[in-house]
């Protein structure tokens, strides 16, 4: 039925509003944040460029894209352009598909694209800041070609589900959230709990052989154990309830009542590697035994969760309590080379903006739990929309952040809020979504 000249006005009006927000917002990103900042880790991948090292402890994928792109703009600044592109781009592509069916909270995405606990990390220089933003993308390019001819459709399909899988190289332990997204996908105008169960398993094994292969066989990266890092920090939280040494070595009596009694704190196992006093345990175990990559540390680590699973529970829940609502370190603003000085210090809206961020910061808007507990609202809402585009992306885009953050609780080592960033962006994205849509046809018919 052809539109009356009214309504097309109107979705002409939404759609140039919409570009000037996503511009302005743009434009805004790059002014506060140009060239990116630089953090530690990020650091470490882009010194892997130069040396021409691929390990697996960051993303070697990440090292790999970084260099096809550091060219456009070298250092910082390429990784913090494609970052910043992905994130406007994703939020526009949202906000488009809602002003082509007339919804007018379209306008409303690009404002919260700018809440500070989504917008402070765009410039910062972090893994899991890209994984977000891409995973965002993925999602959202899967409901702007919902219900189009399959033309459109088949090809960003296809695009959506590479770009979920780039972000599995990016996080391997997405894995396990990664099948969510990718039905979602694949069925992106109705969720259906029977056949996205059934494909559950078996692409959580594809994602998985997908990093093996990418990793080990076409990049040749070289093993770092990364995983072992978590069974250190287990051990050592696991020797703290127990008032039993679990790792595989002796400990002198003062280093015995230190590791016992003065070392763990359920926030990050660095506490184990590079912290005082307690960096004695990996300097034994890594440099004087070299035991850690070796089997020894997971048969101890083995022993230690059958021996103590207790301990192990205690610990665990004691690391996600501080992950879902601690204190954690949300915004980076150290300038890496050098760490006692603030990046951009001479920048009146990017200090206004840090401002604004130390404000809120003990508010729940910083606290990975709160926006946990967002998702799972917002999945409550998609649920009952579920045969709806809307409902699908709800559950789709909340489901996979909300399983992605609960994955910490076995795999976290550290507490940054920025691991909980997927469920910022999901949360946000997802109840305007579903907040746009109408109830599905078994709503309706209850409600008649």
């Amino acid at each position: 039925m052809p539109l009356s000249p009214d309504r097309q006005q109107l979705l002409r009006r939404l759609r140039v509003a919409v570009a000037a927000l996503i511009a302005a917002g743009y434009g805004l990103t790059l002014w506060i944040f140009y060239p990116g900042i630089m953090t530690f880790d990020a650091k470490f991948v882009y010194e892997d460029i130069g040396k021409g090292v691929l390990g697996d402890w960051q993303s070697p994928v990440m090292t790999v894209l970084w260099g096809m792109i550091d060219p456009v703009a070298p250092g910082a600044a390429s990784m913090f352009l494609l970052t910043a592109t992905a994130y406007w781009l994703a939020f526009g592509i949202l906000a488009f598909a809602l002003a082509r069916r007339g919804s007018r909270l379209a306008l409303l995405l690009p404002l919260l694209a700018l809440l500070p606990p989504a917008f402070v990390f765009v410039g910062v220089i972090w893994r899991d800041v890209l994984f977000a933003t891409i995973w965002l993308l993925a999602a959202a390019i899967a409901f702007a070609a919902a219900g189009r001819d399959a033309r459109l459709r088949v090809p960003a399909q296809a695009l959506a589900l590479a770009l979920c899988a780039f972000g599995v190289l990016l996080r391997p332990n997405a894995l396990i959230a990664a099948p969510i997204l990718a039905a979602y996908v694949v069925w992106p105008t109705q969720i259906r709990l029977k056949r996205t169960a059934i494909l559950f398993i078996p692409a959580m094994a594809g994602f998985f052989a997908l990093v093996q292969v990418v990793y080990y066989g076409a990049l040749g990266a070289t093993r770092q154990h990364p995983l072992q890092s978590i069974m250190v920090f287990d051990l050592g939280a696991i020797s703290h309830f127990a008032r039993e040494n679990q790792f595989p070595v002796s400990w002198s009596e003062q280093d015995t009542a230190l590791l016992l009694n003065g070392c763990y704190q359920p926030t990050q196992w660095d506490i184990y590697w590079r912290l005082e006093p307690c960096d004695f345990v990996m300097r034994k175990i890594e440099r004087e035994q070299k035991l850690f990559g070796t089997p020894v540390i997971t048969e101890a680590w083995l022993r230690a969760v059958m021996h103590h699973p207790l301990a192990y529970l205690r610990h665990r829940a004691a690391f996600m309590w501080n992950f879902l609502g601690g204190n954690n370190l949300t915004m980076w603003v150290a300038d890496v080379e050098h760490p006692s000085e603030n990046v951009f210090a001479d920048r009146p809206a990017f200090v206004a903006l840090v401002s604004v961020h130390d404000m809120l910061k003990p508010t729940p808007l910083f606290r990975a739990g709160a926006w946990l507990l967002v998702c799972a609202i917002v999945c409550g809402f998609g649920w009952r929309r579920r045969e709806t585009s809307e409902g699908a992306f709800a559950l789709g885009a909340c489901g996979s952040a909300a399983v992605y953050v609960l994955t910490f609780f076995a795999v976290g080592v550290a507490s940054d809020f920025r691991y909980g960033y997927w469920a910022v962006l999901a949360g946000i994205a997802g109840g305007v979504v579903v907040a746009s849509g109408r109830p599905g046809p078994k709503a309706e018919l209850r409600s008649m």
